[in-house]
Protein backbone atom coordinates (compact mmCIF):
# COMPACT_ATOMS: atom_id res chain seq x y z
CA UNK A 1 0.00 0.00 0.00
CA UNK A 2 1.43 2.90 -0.76
CA UNK A 3 1.95 5.73 1.50
CA UNK A 4 -1.44 8.25 0.25
CA UNK A 5 -3.18 5.54 0.19
CA UNK A 6 -2.12 4.35 3.90
CA UNK A 7 -3.11 8.17 4.93
CA UNK A 8 -6.36 7.61 3.49
CA UNK A 9 -7.43 4.98 5.15
CA UNK A 10 -6.20 6.28 8.33
CA UNK A 11 -8.01 9.62 8.12
CA UNK A 12 -11.09 7.65 7.58
CA UNK A 13 -10.64 4.96 10.38
CA UNK A 14 -10.23 8.47 12.97
CA UNK A 15 -13.58 9.60 11.21
CA UNK A 16 -15.33 6.53 11.69
CA UNK A 17 -14.00 6.71 15.38
CA UNK A 18 -15.02 9.97 15.82
CA UNK A 19 -18.54 9.26 14.81
CA UNK A 20 -18.76 6.22 16.96
CA UNK A 21 -17.77 8.08 19.83
CA UNK A 22 -20.43 10.71 19.97
CA UNK A 23 -22.70 11.41 22.85
CA UNK A 24 -26.07 9.28 22.31
CA UNK A 25 -28.63 12.04 21.32
CA UNK A 26 -26.33 15.18 21.09
CA UNK A 27 -27.10 18.40 18.91
CA UNK A 28 -26.16 18.43 15.70
CA UNK A 29 -23.84 15.58 16.72
CA UNK A 30 -20.79 17.62 17.91
CA UNK A 31 -18.34 15.69 20.23
CA UNK A 32 -19.08 16.87 23.78
CA UNK A 33 -22.30 18.99 22.50
CA UNK A 34 -25.29 18.83 25.30
CA UNK A 35 -27.95 15.94 25.48
CA UNK A 36 -31.05 16.76 23.78
CA UNK A 37 -34.68 15.47 25.29
CA UNK A 38 -38.00 14.67 23.32
CA UNK A 39 -40.49 16.52 23.67
CA UNK A 40 -42.48 13.24 24.77
CA UNK A 41 -39.89 13.10 27.75
CA UNK A 42 -40.61 16.86 28.76
CA UNK A 43 -44.24 16.14 29.18
CA UNK A 44 -43.96 12.89 31.05
CA UNK A 45 -41.52 15.11 33.31
CA UNK A 46 -43.65 17.59 33.80
CA UNK A 47 -46.45 15.40 35.13
CA UNK A 48 -43.47 13.99 37.82
CA UNK A 49 -42.91 15.17 41.28
CA UNK A 50 -39.25 16.44 40.90
CA UNK A 51 -39.99 18.60 37.95
CA UNK A 52 -36.85 20.41 35.75
CA UNK A 53 -36.41 24.21 35.02
CA UNK A 54 -37.64 25.15 31.63
CA UNK A 55 -36.07 28.03 30.34
CA UNK A 56 -37.54 29.37 27.02
CA UNK A 57 -35.44 31.15 24.91
CA UNK A 58 -37.36 32.85 22.72
CA UNK A 59 -37.77 36.90 22.62
CA UNK A 60 -40.43 37.81 25.60
CA UNK A 61 -43.42 38.72 23.30
CA UNK A 62 -43.07 35.43 21.35
CA UNK A 63 -43.34 33.53 24.86
CA UNK A 64 -45.96 35.54 25.86
CA UNK A 65 -48.12 34.77 22.90
CA UNK A 66 -47.66 31.13 24.70
CA UNK A 67 -45.00 28.87 26.63
CA UNK A 68 -44.30 25.55 28.14
CA UNK A 69 -45.95 24.73 31.47
CA UNK A 70 -43.83 26.43 33.77
CA UNK A 71 -41.29 27.86 32.12
CA UNK A 72 -39.74 30.89 32.87
CA UNK A 73 -38.69 33.58 30.30
CA UNK A 74 -34.88 34.25 29.85
CA UNK A 75 -34.33 35.58 26.23
CA UNK A 76 -31.13 33.83 24.35
CA UNK A 77 -29.72 37.65 23.91
CA UNK A 78 -30.27 37.80 27.96
CA UNK A 79 -28.80 34.50 29.26
CA UNK A 80 -25.30 35.40 29.89
CA UNK A 81 -26.87 38.87 32.28
CA UNK A 82 -30.03 36.66 33.98
CA UNK A 83 -28.48 33.09 33.84
CA UNK A 84 -28.67 33.44 37.94
CA UNK A 85 -32.53 33.32 37.91
CA UNK A 86 -32.16 29.68 36.64
CA UNK A 87 -32.39 27.45 39.65
CA UNK A 88 -29.85 24.90 40.31
CA UNK A 89 -30.85 21.37 39.43
CA UNK A 90 -31.88 19.87 36.03
CA UNK A 91 -32.70 22.64 33.50
CA UNK A 92 -34.23 22.51 29.83
CA UNK A 93 -33.53 24.81 27.42
CA UNK A 94 -35.68 25.65 24.57
CA UNK A 95 -36.67 28.19 21.37
CA UNK A 96 -37.47 27.89 18.04
CA UNK A 97 -33.86 29.09 16.98
CA UNK A 98 -31.01 26.98 15.57
CA UNK A 99 -29.53 24.46 17.26
CA UNK A 100 -26.13 26.04 17.24
CA UNK A 101 -27.72 29.23 19.41
CA UNK A 102 -29.47 26.61 21.75
CA UNK A 103 -26.04 24.49 21.52
CA UNK A 104 -24.14 27.87 22.98
CA UNK A 105 -26.82 28.86 25.70
CA UNK A 106 -26.51 25.55 27.59
CA UNK A 107 -23.05 25.74 27.19
CA UNK A 108 -22.61 29.11 28.94
CA UNK A 109 -24.75 27.90 31.35
CA UNK A 110 -22.22 24.58 31.80
CA UNK A 111 -19.48 27.05 32.64
CA UNK A 112 -21.39 29.04 35.04
CA UNK A 113 -21.56 25.94 37.11
CA UNK A 114 -25.19 24.48 35.57
CA UNK A 115 -24.01 20.86 34.84
CA UNK A 116 -27.49 18.96 34.59
CA UNK A 117 -28.76 20.93 30.75
CA UNK A 118 -30.18 19.78 27.82
CA UNK A 119 -32.02 21.16 25.31
CA UNK A 120 -35.76 20.26 24.02
CA UNK A 121 -34.64 18.31 21.08
CA UNK A 122 -37.65 19.58 18.96
CA UNK A 123 -37.95 22.87 19.95
CA UNK A 124 -41.02 24.46 20.53
CA UNK A 125 -41.81 23.91 17.16
CA UNK A 126 -41.92 20.57 18.24
CA UNK A 127 -44.05 21.02 21.32
CA UNK A 128 -47.01 22.53 19.55
CA UNK A 129 -46.93 20.16 16.58
CA UNK A 130 -47.71 17.70 19.04
CA UNK A 131 -50.34 19.52 20.62
CA UNK A 132 -49.25 19.42 24.06
CA UNK A 133 -50.85 21.96 26.31
CA UNK A 134 -49.21 26.14 26.54
CA UNK A 135 -49.50 28.38 29.18
CA UNK A 136 -50.27 32.07 28.34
Amino acid sequence: MTGSRLRALAAGMVSLLLVAAEPAGAIHGLAGSVPTVGADEVRRLLEGRERPALVDLRPAAEYQKGHLPGARSIPVGELRRRFHEIPRGRVILYCACSGEDAQAAAQLLRDRGIADVSVLGEGFPGWVARGYPLER
